[in-house]
């Protein structure tokens, strides 16, 4: 690298973004060295200073670190750090700084803390960020914070929130297009309404009883888990939606006329069936599904799924290209006798691929009738796979069910798959 200019060495070495590999570059030489100042990205690893010797501290060396950069873009810090600390850096970095990324060990240091200014309040400081990715966050205060124009993609990762201060963040950021909440817990209720949000993932902890709205007429992919209501007011480019409550029920989903929509993923222990109903009725136009929910009910006494037509149930999605069921679903689409009287130009004409999830050998015939209806009136399907999952019965009929699964299986070898 000796024979190559300056300017193509200060390129090569603003690559490097590890403090440790930074360190090291300085150690090289005075002309790296002297590059060292055009770096635009730092990351500080977590362990990166547990045997600091000689008095020093991860503060003070982040510090000097940043100090030394004429125009840092990226900081990213997982070691431990003070408020006080994170107010020296982003008085110095914050005006170019564009990506964010800080474990904040909030929630850990919450008990014995007395740090003022909080370390939310200090990310103001940043106003021309673009992305901001926060972890271990305890936000049960409103984060003192000037609204932020440039913000595109906001993430909180691990977080003890309430509603309030969360709809006093997300106002902070009117022009969000990416959002992630992953692993909040403290939520009863979120409204966020932001016309630009593109991308919306969200998982709550606790007893998944939160309620959830959205407006954004550019909402392309939407990701809950943890809601028992969600309502979203537009829907006119929703391409992706999955829904899921592994704690609590879902209750009430309202999403109007869903015309984009191409993939739709629903999943939980129990959903109220008009929320099955609705949601699957609304997706008309969906080419991938997914559906893997227990039971149904209006209350806490789980209830088995009424019965599905076949028929009416794919002649509704006439674009299904992968559909993928679980176990009581599965069986109250198998219970219904539609298949008896088909018309003659019924086809299921773009299904490509099949999963299919069987608990239970109860209603055998039914359910070998519709997996062999599914091959028969599936013309392009290419995929069948039958998972045979916690199966357990001392009866004659397990035994027989699966016989005549593998003797299915071994009819289709070319297409299905036994797991």
């Amino acid at each position: 690298m000796e024979s190559l200019p300056d300017a193509i060495v200060q390129h090569i070495l603003s690559l490097v973004s590890n403090a440790k590999d930074v360190a090291s570059c300085n150690c090289v030489s005075k002309r790296w060295k002297d590059s060292m100042p055009y770096l635009r990205s730092l990351f500080f690893p977590r362990n990166l200073f547990d045997n600091l010797t000689n008095g020093n501290t991860p503060d003070a060396i982040v510090s000097q670190m940043v100090s030394s950069i004429v125009k840092l873009e990226q900081l990213v810090v997982y070691c431990p750090f003070s408020s006080s600390a994170l107010v020296s850096w982003l008085s110095m970095a914050g005006p170019s700084l564009k990506n964010l990324e800080l474990r904040m060990d909030d929630i850990i240091e919450h008990q014995n803390s007395t740090e003022i200014p909080l370390k939310l309040d200090c990310l103001g400081a940043a106003r021309n960020l673009e992305s901001l990715k926060l972890w271990g966050v305890l936000m049960i205060q409103s984060p003192k914070w000037d609204v932020f124009y440039g913000l595109k993609n906001l993430e909180i990762v691990g977080a003890t929130v309430n509603d309030f201060a969360v709809s006093v963040a997300l106002r902070a950021c009117p022009n969000l297009t990416h959002l992630l909440l992953l692993g909040c817990e403290g939520l009863r209720s979120i409204s966020i309404e932001n016309p630009h949000i593109q991308q919306c993932k969200l998982d709550f902890f606790g007893a998944g009883n939160c309620s959830l709205m959205i407006s954004s007429s550019k909402l392309e992919s939407l990701e809950v888990q943890g809601c028992s209501c969600i309502r979203v007011l537009e829907t006119q480019c929703l391409k992706n939606l999955s829904i899921s409550n592994h704690a609590g029920q879902v209750h009430m989903v309202d999403f109007g006329k869903l015309v984009a929509l191409e993939t739709l993923s629903i999943r939980g222990v129990q959903w109220c069936w008009d929320a099955v109903s609705n949601i699957v009725q609304m997706a008309s136009e969906v080419k991938h599904l997914y559906m893997k929910v227990e039971f149904t009910g209006d209350t806490d006494n789980l209830q088995p799924f009424p019965e599905i037509d076949f028929v009416d149930f794919f002649n509704s999605h006439p674009k299904l290209e992968t559909f993928e069921i679980h176990g009581a679903m599965f069986a109250a689409l198998c219970k219904k006798n539609s298949l008896e009287n088909v018309e003659s130009g019924f086809m299921i004409p773009h299904l490509e691929k099949v999963v299919v999830t069987v608990r239970s050998p109860l209603n055998a015939e039914q359910k070998m009738s519709m997996l062999d209806s599914l091959i028969k009136y599936a013309r392009n399907l290419k995929w069948m796979t039958i998972k045979i999952l916690q199966m357990k019965s001392s009866h004659r009929s397990t035994d027989d069910f699966f016989e005549d699964i593998c003797r299915f299986r071994y009819m289709n070898r070319e297409i299905v798959s036994i797991e």
